[in-house]
């Protein structure tokens, strides 16, 4: 078992929360996080939403839910490794990603173009919004409670954050997360296991859906490498093991690097504390110029080749299309809303009306989202 170091967050440090609760018995502060988080109605509904392919495209490619488990995997893999506190590593994983509307990327823009007017909408503010206001489990308070350490995790995971979107800057006023500094590396390790696992994962997803091939990859730094590897150890079994072979090796080589050249960060930098780490001129954890530069490499033969693919396209044209005509629908006629919504969204085609209709749509499920328009626009259809 190993033991945190001086610059990790410790448990006895912790801020607390914002509506103070009895410290539990049996666990620390960020493995109640972690918990609430995992029982919470928006992780359960990650199941249903998109990654990269629609969840009824098929039952192998990864959703919203299975992409935040594998982040946490990675996650806490390299916190272990660099004696980080594992517990806050792993909360922030499997919240990262909790403010996804339905259709992944292609809901999000559709949500941030009709938003604009009204704000705009960005996914990371809106997972600390769903983690601070819109889960409605507990009768002391609104959202989930967290600790101080996940929420300021949570908010600027990506690094500082001189113009926060406006509800962050919002809660901020509330709970002060000092936005402006970087966050823990805690936090940052939970970043960088995000692009390990959408690197990883999307490789994996798209060669399965043949829309790219090994002799394409073999070009790609890093991942050619691992393939040949592969190949040398799969002379005598099945094609799919191949691909099996590669990704794992992927993973590894990108998660030794960051845990190399953060340690080095470490050395140099030679923090007494978390907040030492916060204070810090630049991330403490972070890829090697060599690696960083082939994850871009990696980033962008994926999106030329997959998030651009004509398949992916249409479906992605039809989820922001969606997307789009149900905002468009609910916002000037705030009547169609269920009871409980209505309530809040109040005048149509306002700001208050805005922001709940982004709520609700925000917290729809793929099949959730294609069955309400359905209801809203075919009259064959009961509502």
């Amino acid at each position: 078992m190993s033991t945190r170091a001086t610059w990790a967050v410790q448990p006895e440090t912790s801020r607390g929360r914002l509506h103070p609760e009895p410290e539990s018995r049996t666990r620390s502060p960020w493995q109640r996080d972690r918990d609430r988080i995992i029982h919470s109605s928006a992780f359960r509904k990650l199941q249903y939403k998109t990654q990269v392919f629609v969840n009824h495209e098929g039952d192998f490619f990864r959703t919203r839910l299975t992409h935040s488990i594998e982040v946490a995997q990675i996650a806490r893999s390299v916190a272990r490794e660099l004696d980080l506190d594992e517990d806050l590593t792993e909360a922030l994983a499997l919240a990262h990603d909790l403010g996804h509307p339905p259709f992944g990327h292609a809901g999000e823009e559709a949500l941030a173009t009709a938003m604009k007017p009204f704000g705009g909408f960005d996914h990371n503010a809106q997972s600390l919004r769903v983690v601070t206001l819109l889960e409605g489990r507990y009768a002391a308070f609104d959202g989930l409670n967290l600790t101080w350490e996940t929420l300021e995790g949570l908010a600027k995971h990506n690094g500082p954050l001189r113009k926060p979107p406006a509800y962050v800057a919002e809660y901020d006023a509330r709970h002060g997360l000092i936005l402006t500094s970087f966050p823990s590396a805690e936090a940052q390790v939970a970043a960088l296991a995000d692009d390990i696992a959408y690197h990883s994962h999307d490789l994996d997803d798209g060669w399965r859906a043949a829309l790219f091939s090994p002799a394409d990859l073999a070009r790609l730094p890093v991942v050619g490498a691992a393939l040949a590897e592969a190949a040398r150890a799969s002379l005598d079994v099945p094609p799919p093991r191949l691909r099996h072979e590669t990704i794992r090796r992927v993973i590894n080589a990108l998660i030794v690097d960051l845990v190399e050249e953060t340690r080095r960060r470490l050395a140099a930098l030679a923090p007494a504390d978390a907040d030492a780490i916060r204070a810090a001129r630049q991330p403490v954890v972070a890829f090697s110029p060599e690696m960083a530069q082939s994850n871009l490499a990696i980033k962008e033969f994926l999106f030329a080749r997959m998030y651009r693919h004509w398949r992916v396209n249409r479906m992605t044209a039809k989820a922001r299309r969606l997307t789009a005509a149900l905002f468009t629908l609910l916002h000037s006629d705030t009547t169609l809303l269920p009871d409980d919504w209505r309530g809040r969204a109040g005048e149509p085609g306002t700001q208050r009306a805005a922001l709940t209709v982004a709520d609700y749509i925000d917290g729809m499920t793929d099949r959730f989202a294609r069955d309400e328009y359905i209801r809203l626009t075919d009259l064959a259809v009961a509502g």
